[in-house]
């Protein structure tokens, strides 16, 4: 039976607390060889249209499978995670997979944050203040204690809404500020989450010993930090290298210029499995570069269809 589960019952499982265990389970069986990622493939449509699909497999957590969706100008994005399993090939799942995607995305961040940041955070800046900040937020505060944020953005009304909402979601003091360098100023942890494709972070706004998590460029064409910022950061990790060669202009174009080389980038998985260091002090600058990966898709899509057989969720497809 393949069981079809639609955006509002996926989130009747979905959590982030759910979501945080199960990307960290993606990374420990990519690093223990328990999982095989391929890097997202794009094909482009008439008048800017894409087409996008990524997928892997995850033998040590019984799964393979794919997430697509198409990019059309003027149409809503839809996304679907299909999922097979490995036993027996077959088809198990379709998800849609717009929320899933989103959580995915914040709790990605959250486990580098986990393996990757000072023990006394307590701070974050964060730069954006669209829907996937919301997530960025909340898996950092599920890791870290932390107690107060800024944020910033290029609209005023959007920030303020962010600020007020998400202090009450998470039961911090989050402000909202006028400018990037006031956001990061001080703080412990710093997240951009924007489509930018010029730095909206400075190198020189950060302090020893912060975090930051870049979870918006994924894109060879976009850049949240500038160089300066790059260059800083004493342990550079992704979610996935041979991804970030292709789509993260963060690291591409440092890596052009000779600013970094590729061979000083360490995996997450790395981090998490133990063979690679996430901090080596306490002053060291960290940076996390996240471009998402199908392996957190299809670990978390089993968990919740898992959950879903159990609970009776979801229509079977004939």
């Amino acid at each position: 039976m393949t069981l079809y589960l639609t955006e509002a019952e996926v989130n009747q499982i979905l959590t982030m607390e759910l979501t945080l265990e199960t990307v960290e389970q993606a990374f420990r069986l990519l690093s223990d060889g328990g999982a095989t990622n391929s890097p997202r493939s794009r094909i482009r449509l008439p008048a800017g249209g894409l087409f996008n699909f990524m997928c892997a497999a995850a033998p040590g957590a019984g799964v393979m499978g794919l997430k697509a969706y198409g990019v059309v100008p003027g149409n809503p994005v839809k996304f679907y995670v299909q999922l097979f399993s490995t036993d027996t090939g077959e088809l198990l799942a379709l998800l849609e997979a717009g929320d899933l995607g989103q959580v995915r995305t914040g709790a990605a961040s959250g486990v580098a944050t986990k393996y990757m940041a000072r023990e006394d955070a307590a701070s974050v800046g964060i730069i954006g203040s669209g829907y996937q900040a919301r997530t960025q937020l909340e898996a950092v505060c599920k890791v870290r204690p932390i107690t107060r944020a800024r944020v910033f953005s290029r609209n005023s009304e959007r920030r303020e809404r962010f600020a007020t909402r998400m202090g009450e979601r998470l039961n911090i003091d989050i402000s909202a500020v006028d400018n990037g360098e006031e956001c990061v100023a001080d703080a412990d942890v710093v997240i951009t989450m924007t489509s930018a494709n010029r730095p909206v972070l400075n190198g020189e706004w950060l302090k020893p010993g912060t975090h930051i998590n870049a979870a918006g460029a994924n894109h060879w064409m976009r850049r949240e930090l500038d160089g300066n910022a790059v260059r800083l950061s004493d342990v550079i990790v992704t979610d996935d290298i041979e991804q970030a060669k292709m789509e993260c202009g963060d690291l591409i174009y440092p890596a052009e210029l000779g600013s970094i080389r590729w061979e000083q980038v360490r995996s997450l998985a790395d981090v998490v499995g133990g063979t690679a260091s996430g901090r080596n002090t306490d002053d060291d600058i960290t940076l996390f570069e996240s471009q998402g990966l199908a392996v957190q898709d299809i670990t978390t899509g089993i968990r919740i269809y898992q959950m879903a057989l159990e609970r009776g969720i979801g229509a079977a497809m004939p």
